[in-house]
């Protein structure tokens, strides 16, 4: 489950229309959300920039046979069509770094029926966009009923970027920092957040860790949040997340892992003050450390607290 509720703004309403190719980018990478076999080009769409990313036409992608939608969540068989191939609503989007360096994109598309009713999500990341370069791509769904791929509508439901020296790693070559550290997609229920953070030693040497992981909350435009009171111990928010308990010196061997979490509540109560959200945190694993950039989507509500569990080898309680 999801760690936090969706953001509220929700952009770029498109009907799905008819089929065609893909449109290349002014910018040398590989569409991961192209259909095999076919594509999507569409009646020009007219929705607002959303940090970036613009949804720029719609339609359906067609390919020989069965195809998966290779997005980075994942693969599906989307529904075959009377001619013998694939169909399965799709959009073209264009991303545009508006800022001074170097971005990692990573986009959350959702395909809805003509009513309006949610069908499937796909995510998308673009990875080293480069400052003032723009990239399109074509974003495709999954899982929905063969007699939706003709119709419906997509909009984009989040854009996170974050500097691709500080993109989380989960896959391919080792950081230089010789570790990977990610965030996974959390847990929630009646009101209580965890996000578990995981480090894996992907170098040559042992690595230690001691004590919990540095946190610096960031808002949507990756500004610092202020007024959070960080607490050490996921037991200062609530038991029996596996985030509680002391610290305790440990040592990775090299393809040894670590976790650690983060546990708050989302209340919100009248009168003590705006609700805080901060969709990015910075993570430092130890001092000394190079930083890297989550997106744990913390909702924190006007609780005013987070708390941050110490680091534990896997296996570990």
């Amino acid at each position: 489950m999801r760690s936090a509720t969706l953001p509220a703004a929700l952009a770029g309403l498109l009907l799905l229309t008819a089929c065609g190719t893909e449109r290349s980018g002014d910018v040398s990478a590989k569409p991961s959300g192209s259909p095999s076999g076919g594509g999507c080009a569409a009646r020009p769409g007219d929705a607002p920039d959303e940090h970036g990313v613009t949804l720029t036409g719609s339609g359906t992608s067609t390919g020989a046979g069965s195809s998966s939608t290779g997005t980075a969540t994942g693969t599906a068989t989307a529904s075959a069509d009377p001619s013998g191939g694939t169909a399965r609503p799709c959009a073209e989007y264009t991303v545009t770094n508006k800022e001074t360096e170097l971005l990692t994109y990573t986009i959350t598309f959702q395909f809805l029926s003509e009513s309006g009713q949610a069908m499937t999500n796909a995510k998308e990341t673009v990875e080293a966009l480069a400052p003032g370069k723009t990239v399109r791509r074509t974003v495709s769904a999954a899982d929905v009923p063969p007699d939706a791929a003709g119709s419906g509508r997509v909009r984009i439901v989040t854009v996170r970027s974050v500097p691709t020296a500080e993109a989380p790693s989960q896959a391919g070559p080792c950081p230089a920092s010789g570790v990977r550290v990610s965030a996974d997609d959390g847990d929630a229920a009646m009101g209580l957040r965890v996000v578990g953070l995981h480090l894996e030693n992907c170098g040559t040497t042992p690595y230690s860790l001691h004590g919990y992981p540095r946190i610096q909350l960031r808002d949507e435009d990756r500004g610092p949040v202020t007024g959070v009171e960080l607490l050490q111990g996921g037991e200062t928010i609530a038991g029996g997340t596996g985030a509680e308990g002391p610290a305790r010196p440990l040592v990775l061997r090299p393809g040894e892992r670590a976790h650690a979490g983060l546990v708050w509540r989302n209340t919100v109560e009248g009168g003590v003050g705006d609700p805080v959200n901060a969709p990015y945190a910075r993570v430092w694993a130890k001092p000394g450390a190079a930083p890297v950039t989550v997106t744990p989507e913390l909702d924190l509500g006007t609780t005013g607290k987070l708390g941050v569990g110490p680091w534990k080898k896997d296996g570990t309680g």
